[in-house]
């Protein structure tokens, strides 16, 4: 089977031959070092989730960074929620302990989540209460990319990439003869503890060994009122069945939703001048519970718990190749045995989840001359899918993935233009039902920015995109709890395809940036759920059929900072964040699932040693629904924060952190949720953190 395919890794040898054979010789050239800061590039103006760093001010869509002390103050247990403030990000907060990004109302099959470039190669889009198998405690940078320059990524990412960064396969080596990287704290909500360390060895000139590991433990999540929200509390309250009306009560606690979850990984790298190779091995480890999703009918509602178990190999290897056209080669591979069991509340296995997968992609970076730079690469991403149990509504299958890509970017005085292309081809085989369906997707872009007048740029992109469907869409038949559906899907599907349009100015000068992004699209055979009306007569559960048609998304966002001045010697900072979504099905009615209107602002002041910070949150009300989905309420949070640097500032100064998260106690909803109705976000929340390195 696919562990055979790993002789597939065998390809990145060649770089590493090649690596110390360049690097090699009678006077050896040094090891690359960062002197500064022994961590990923942190400057929130570069963007590295592509084949070459890139000017994030003349990219032509919406692009965001999360790291440094940003990071640490947004870090959550799962990505979903770590990322949720930032412009066009919500969460499908599936109860504290699975949340996956929304990205511009894209979720699921329409948004990857990487890790260093490479999948999380775990079950998270298959249903939205399987949690991400990525820890973002060890994240050191979070890039998120929405739009068509995602494609390099697969024909998946037609929404948008997430791309969590680390150390865990090192790049570089420490000056010092031990390097520590260590976060723990204490959250109020969920009781939760957590801690969080990474250790890199030199052990020679040329070799750095890394460790990492966290451990999460938390009891189950307080809230600030009623579990059920104000419409299913009416109808629980109206119903003749006493079991049913007792649900109205559910108040200050969602129950089972408890949660451990550890990871460790070792790794070792060779760095030199010629390039460099290394690897990573880890094992994941988390048991969550699942919050109910009561029937108001009958009262039931299962709560299970979910057991994920993942082991993952990651290799990573980069060739500099000198003059020539092509000046770097750089190779990423992934592999990983993935299994989750759903448990009962009683303790017997509903229902196990299996995947294996592999991902490698392969990048030759182009010398830069004159104006013009660029890469070429290819990519192929394996999976073998199978559930087992009373709840699996996908079957045994496998997907293959194969693509072709490039990015090619030219500058010229004050103009910059770019264009890329990908082709990829993909089979999907379900032996259940017999088929197997082939797919090539063609997916093209093009762009530019001008910078009209220094520092200010405006940017406009026209892509073309196609995804592949996924099997969950080609080949679901059966129950699915975790939606509270029967989900049906179709073998007869074509490719989604998407006309994209966004226009992007970004802007900024002393204390001041400032970014606006408008987008377009409009899809033919886009894939979605609908409710047929009838309800399967074995569980008793509505019966969703996943359907192609056209749709039309379109939005904005908007983010400002600017430094008002100094106040007794502080620097005092403003910042917002706005963004809204509108998506329709024509002659259907909206989207589901679409996030409303957001602001958020905050002010901070920074000295050397201590920063505070105040911010408000406005979630409008989202009462543009389909017929099967409820109203959202408006909420307003409001957060505090005070980081204190009893050293001063630096990269090996430690920091100890309080935040007060949803200070008023507040009910709030995420109306990406499936589970909006039955688990509310946390309510006032108390956050102890200290973040060190030595």
């Amino acid at each position: 089977m696919i562990r055979f395919a790993l002789l597939a890794g065998v390809a990145l040898m060649p770089v590493a031959a090649a690596a110390q054979s360049t690097a090699g010789g009678a006077n050896p050239a040094p090891a690359q070092r960062q002197t500064d800061d022994f961590h990923v590039e942190s400057a929130p103006t570069i963007i590295i989730t592509a084949p070459y760093a890139r000017d994030r001010a003349a990219i032509p869509f919406g692009v965001s960074v999360l790291a440094g002390a940003e990071l640490a103050r947004e870090v959550r247990p799962t990505i979903g929620e770590t990322l949720a403030r930032l412009p066009g990000v919500s969460s499908t907060a599936f109860g504290p302990n699975a949340s996956r990004p929304v990205l511009r109302g894209f979720q699921g099959e329409r948004i990857r989540v990487l890790t260093d470039g490479i999948g999380s190669f775990d079950v998270s889009n298959t249903s939205v209460d399987h949690a991400v198998a990525i820890n973002p405690f060890l994240a050191e940078r979070i890039e998120v990319l929405r739009g068509p320059a995602a494609l390099q990524f697969g024909s998946s990412a037609i929404g948008g990439v997430v791309n969590v960064l680390d150390r865990r396969v090192p790049r570089g080596l420490p000056d010092e003869q031990l390097h520590v990287d260590t976060l723990a704290g204490y959250s109020s909500a969920a009781d939760q503890v957590f801690g969080a360390a990474s250790v890199d060895v030199p052990v020679s000139n040329n070799i750095v060994v890394h460790f990492d590991g966290s451990y999460l433990d938390g009891d189950d999540l307080r809230i600030g009122g009623p579990v059920l929200s104000r419409g299913a509390r009416a109808q629980a309250l109206a119903s003749s069945n006493p079991e049913v009306r007792e649900l109205a009560d559910l108040s200050g606690r969602i129950d089972n939703t408890q949660a451990r979850t550890w990871d460790l990984a070792g790794g070792a790298a060779y760095v030199g001048s010629g390039g460099s190779l290394g690897f990573a091995v880890s094992r994941y480890d988390s048991v969550y519970g699942i919050p109910a999703r009561f029937d108001l009918t009958t009262g039931e509602g299962e709560a299970p718990t979910l057991d994920i178990r993942q082991t993952r190999l990651d290799v990573r290897g980069e060739l500099n190749l000198g003059g020539g056209l092509f000046e770097l080669l750089r190779g990423r591979f992934g592999y990983a045995d993935y299994t989750h069991d759903e448990i009962e509340p009683e303790g017997d296995i509903g229902t196990t989840f299996t995947s294996e997968a592999m991902e490698g992609r392969v990048e030759l970076v182009q010398q830069q001359r004159g104006g013009w730079k660029g890469a070429v690469g290819g990519q192929f991403f394996i999976r073998d899918f199978d559930a087992v149990g009373e709840e699996a509504f996908l079957r045994e299958n496998r997907t293959e993935q194969f693509g072709l890509f490039t990015l090619q970017e030219v500058t010229s005085g004050r103009w910059k233009v770019e264009f890329g292309g990908r082709i990829e081809r993909t089979s999907v085989e379900s032996p259940e039902f017999d088929v197997t369906r082939r797919f090539t997707a063609l997916s093209g872009s093009v762009g530019a920015s001008y910078e009209f007048t220094p520092g200010w740029r405006l940017g406009v992109n026209l892509s073309r995109t196609e995804r592949a469907p996924s099997a969950e869409e080609l080949f679901s038949n059966g129950p699915h709890k975790g939606t509270q559906a029967f989900e049906i899907g179709d073998p007869t599907f074509d490719t989604e395809r998407n006309l994209g349009l966004e226009a992007v100015l970004r802007g900024g000068g002393k204390g001041l940036n400032f970014e606006l992004s408008a987008y377009y699209n409009r899809f033919s055979n886009f894939i979605y759920e609908d409710a047929t009306g009838g309800v399967d007569p074995d569980e008793g559960l509505p019966i969703f059929e996943f359907r192609q048609q056209r749709a039309r998304f379109y939005g904005i966002e908007a983010q400002i900072g600017a430094t008002l001045g100094r106040v007794a010697g502080a620097e005092i900072a403003i910042d917002g964040v706005a963004d809204y979504v509108r998506a329709t099905l024509p002659g259907v009615g909206p989207v589901p699932r679409i996030p409303p209107l957001r602001l958020l602002g905050g002010v901070s002041a920074t000295s050397d040693r201590l920063t505070a910070r105040a911010e408000i949150e406005r979630s409008f009300r989202q009462d543009r629904v389909t017929d099967f989905e409820t109203e959202t309420a408006g909420f307003t949070l409001v957060n505090a924060q005070i980081a204190w640097r009893p050293w001063g500032t630096g990269p090996k100064k430690p920091e100890l952190m309080l935040q007060a998260n949803n200070i008023f106690d507040v009910v709030a909803r995420r109306h990406a949720s499936f589970l909006k109705d039955f688990a509310p976000l946390a309510g006032r929340d108390i956050r102890v953190s200290v973040k060190t390195s030595f």
